[in-house]
């Protein structure tokens, strides 16, 4: 695996391969990410993963400073995985070219862009940078942060005339989706949160076949007994991100915070 930090020496690294997969990453590599750099191994002759703590998308700056961080345990992983190159630019790396920002319009803030300000004009605008220096045709990420894959299809997939391959969630046997931030969690947070998970792929079943379901009510028994607070806990269409009347395929959203870490998953049946 070649390890790149520079715009300069990726240029010169990558320029010949057309059939490249792209794996972006923010670190913390885990079975999810390895379902990713998997997929694209499969369809693409090589594949390269970037590393990249992008503090613009962070809208706590505490948040950003306790994101778990372990670059040489990453580097071992994706050794063993074969990756081809690993992209590890610096802050000012990708950031020393001015490059116009993103404004969300007001129907895209909803879920996640409503309650965290700025952060997907954040995500939007190192994928931008990343895009513009990657120039690989498959980009693969994971469908838990589904309204981010949501957005850079809708806005940069278009301007790249490149293809955002979403890939399912990886959940652990307790049914918690696989992330980065799960490393922040105590034990008895994980049990909690395993519990509020199998509740809701139970409550996703029962939507099937009951469209009456109180929701506000559901949310404020799980706050209650697991002693969470909850920013939503919404059923979605898949296709547009719209509030769902059972009508089309849709997903149940939630984000939530315990002992101080926040949360996001989504369910489907």
């Amino acid at each position: 695996m070649k390890i790149i930090k520079n715009i300069f020496e990726l240029n010169k690294a990558i320029k010949n391969y057309k059939n490249i997969g792209f794996v972006p990453t923010m670190g913390g590599i885990h079975k999810g990410h390895a379902s990713l750099i998997k997929i694209s191994q499969k369809n693409n002759k090589k594949t390269i993963v970037s590393i990249f703590v992008n503090p613009t998308q962070f809208n706590v700056k505490k948040d950003f400073k306790k994101y778990p961080r372990n670059i040489k345990k990453d580097i071992s992983i994706l050794k063993k995985l074969k990756v081809n190159y690993l992209f590890l630019p610096s802050v000012e790396e990708i950031y020393k070219k001015k490059m116009k920002n993103f404004n969300l319009k007001k129907s895209d803030k909803i879920l996640c862009a409503k309650h965290r300000k700025g952060h997907f004009e954040g995500v939007l605008n190192v994928m931008n940078r990343l895009l513009s220096i990657i120039k690989s045709k498959n980009v693969f990420m994971g469908e838990k942060d589904f309204q981010q894959c949501n957005l850079i299809k809708k806005i940069l997939g278009k301007k790249y005339n490149i293809k955002i391959i979403s890939c399912p969630i990886i959940r652990e046997k307790n049914k918690i989706a696989l992330s980065t931030r799960n490393k922040l969690l105590t034990n008895s947070a994980i049990e909690r949160a395993s519990k509020i998970a199998n509740k809701l792929i139970n409550l996703k079943k029962i939507s099937k076949t009951n469209n009456l379901i109180n929701l506000s009510k559901f949310k404020k028994n799980l706050e209650n007994k697991y002693n969470i607070q909850i920013d939503y806990l919404e059923f979605r269409n898949e296709k547009n991100l719209k509030l769902n009347k059972f009508k089309s395929k849709y997903r149940l959203f939630i984000a939530y915070h315990i002992n101080g870490v926040r949360l996001i998953d989504n369910f489907w049946l």
